[in-house]
This record gives structure tokens, sequence and C-alpha cells, in this order.
């Protein structure tokens, strides 16, 4: 714990960004807690598997422990922390991200999307087709969400997101590892995500002990950006469980 100028202890609280994402994904959180949060943003732009990602996040996060939180592919490497070091995390949050394997359909899709990338040497394709799947209907017209969500993926890059797909093709099944976690933990998702469903957060948060769901209404897979106040009093309320 760390005490701020006011004397209000800090939580120490690790982010970990999603696929193409880069820490203007935790922007309003980081702004919006920083009263009782001291947060750090994992960078996981630089291995091509889940182990390496969660073992690169324990190495370099500043603290011993701390509250851990992931958005999509971040709770994937969540997941995997957890799998290898439990012990260093007091609470755990689970933003629109799943328990499961990747299927061979996903798979599929994923390898066409590299594809894309790697012929276009950007992002604009995978931009038109990703989109639609990332924000609520009501949003794809939002100038400034949609800008910062393509800047994202422009500063991340080609062989960066590559490299995380190849990861989360790799990463295992983790509902039995879910049905061991001990600490306090939130699974949150928009109501309408396209990519992560409500049903999947809704299994997750049966198979932690004690979870709490929270449910964004019009809202779709990207809430921290989405719908920042939201999120924020979510995460302030799992901060002080």
């Amino acid at each position: 714990m760390k005490s701020s100028d006011s004397g209000i202890v800090k939580t120490p609280l690790v982010l970990i960004p999603g696929l193409l994402c880069d820490p203007a994904l935790w922007a309003e959180q980081i702004a919006g807690l920083a009263d009782v949060a001291d947060c750090w943003v994992a960078d996981v732009t630089r291995d091509d598997s889940m182990p390496a990602m969660a073992q690169r996040v324990l190495d370099e996060a500043p603290f011993t422990r701390f509250a851990l939180a992931g958005l999509s592919m971040g709770g994937y490497v969540a997941q995997a922390v957890m799998r290898v070091a439990a012990d260093r995390v007091d609470r755990l949050a689970l933003l629109d991200t799943g328990p499961g394997a990747d299927t061979p359909e996903r798979t599929a899709e994923r390898e066409d999307l590299m594809d894309l990338a790697r012929r276009a040497k950007g992002f604009t394709p995978i931009n038109r087709v990703m989109l639609p799947m990332l924000v609520h209907p009501s949003r794809l017209d939002d100038e400034p969400l949609v800008r910062a969500i393509r800047d994202m993926a422009e500063r991340v890059g080609v062989e960066a997101y590559i490299r995380q797909q190849r990861a989360i093709i790799g990463r295992p099944d983790g509902r039995a590892d879910l049905r061991r976690v001990a600490c306090p933990t939130l699974v949150l998702c928009g109501r309408e995500d396209a990519l992560t469903s409500l049903a999947l957060h809704e299994e997750m948060a049966a198979l932690v002990p004690g979870a709490l769901l929270e449910v964004i209404d019009r809202c779709g897979h990207m809430t921290t950006m989405e719908r920042p106040e939201v999120v924020n009093a979510a995460l302030r309320l799992w901060l002080s469980a």
C-alpha cells in the first residue's frame, strides 16, 4: 500500500491492456481512481505466449502484491498470472474477456486477420472489420472514441499484433483455474459486447467463488473507454472490498 498526500492509503493496481491496446485503454481509470489506486500498466506487446506475458507482468510490476485488472486479452493474461502467482494478487478484475480456449473457428478468423495485417502493413482494413464488434452501435459515429481506438492499434503495430494473436490462439481453457481463485473478484462486461458475450461473464462469475458480476447497459467490448464513469464506480467498489 502507498499513502497519498491526503493520507489515504492507495492500492497498488496492475492494469493489463487488451489486443492492440496500450495505456490509453486505461487512461480514464488511471485518472479517475488516482485518489485510491497507484496504477501501473503492463506491456503485453513483446511476447507471443500467455505464460511469457504473465511472467513479464510479474517481473516488471513495481509492486510485490497488487490488485490485478485485465480487459479482453488482458483478462487472459490476468488469468495466466493467477495460475503461477496467485499469492501476489490481492484482488482480481476480469473485464470483457472469457474463460475458455480458442475454438477452431475463432483461430481461423485470427489467422485471416493476421494475413490481412501483413498484406496491408497497417490496420485500416482490420479496423473496418473489427470496429462494429468493439463498440456499441450507438458509438460508431463517436469520432474521438473511434480515433482513440485506431490510434492505439497503430502504436502497437503489426508485429506486436501478430505476437499477441499467437498468444491468444495458444491460451488454455481456464475454467478449472477460475474455480481456485480465492481473492475478491469482479467480472464486468458491456451488455452488448459482441466479442465476449454476457453468457461468458455469467459463467466466469459462477466459477469464481463469491465473484461480483457487473453488466453495463448500452455498452460494447471497450468498456473502459465507452463508459468509463460506470467502470470506475465498479472498480472503486471492488478496490474497497
